[in-house]
């Protein structure tokens, strides 16, 4: 029988500052085209290099591989993660995928955005920060006794947004994808709760190196069924 997976991660051709969350025994590893070089410097093996490989002079012998022609709709990080999803994940960890370009770093979190709605739960890691996105759930952030969490509007208005254990509370608001008012809010100590009940939310953290994952999250359609 075909190896099922539940947890992948995927590495994407962008800056790469290391793994705050390492990959285990049994993950499925995923280099998107120039994503290979950050397996290397991470001493890990993908499982499957996929993309264009416009981004890799020699691509690597007695590696699994996957080539798409340059001219597609779907960027190489979005090839990895329907993949990863055909393999049946419902977390993907995506490194490499913020910087350098803008265009393609918007690209990726919109693809947080798609994960989101496929059921699936992404997380994509830069410098600094981790986002997520939230369709129709709930989400907690663990405790921090400092810190800035911000979360944005992805598409459609988002709707019944509620904030619990932030400086800034909300409750059961609307946010537009037209004007910023989720942007920097504080941890003081306590979890934070961020929920939404229709609609989708990019929300980033401070990365902090206790309690980074995992987090508690539910899906508002599962547990109203």
């Amino acid at each position: 029988m075909p190896q099922v997976y539940d947890t992948c991660f995927l590495f994407g051709a962008g800056p790469f500052f290391g793994l705050p969350v390492p990959p285990q025994p049994g993950d499925l590893i995923l280099a998107a085209d120039g994503g290979y070089r950050h397996c290397q410097a991470a001493g890990l093996r993908p499982d499957l290099l996929l993309g264009d490989l416009d981004s890799l002079e020699t691509p690597p012998q007695a590696l699994p591989v996957q080539t798409f022609p340059a001219e597609k709709d779907d960027t190489d990080t979005m090839l990895a993660v329907k993949y990863a999803l055909a393999q049946g994940c419902t977390t993907v960890h995506l490194y490499g995928c913020t910087g350098g370009r803008l265009d393609h770093t918007l690209a990726n979190l919109q693809t947080l955005g798609y994960l989101a709605q496929a059921g699936a739960a992404g997380y994509l890691y830069d410098e600094t920060y981790v986002f997520t996105a939230l369709a129709d759930g709930h989400l907690t952030l663990p405790a921090r006794e400092a810190g800035i969490f911000s979360l944005f509007c992805l598409g459609e208005a988002a709707k019944g947004v509620t904030i619990r254990g932030g400086q800034y509370p909300l409750d059961r608001a609307t946010l537009s994808p037209f004007f910023p008012l989720g942007v920097s809010n504080h941890f003081l100590g306590n979890p934070v709760e961020i929920q939404v009940e229709h609609g989708c939310l990019l929300v980033g953290w401070e990365q902090a190196t206790e309690n980074l994952l995992p987090l508690r999250r539910e899906s508002l359609l599962k547990t109203t069924d």
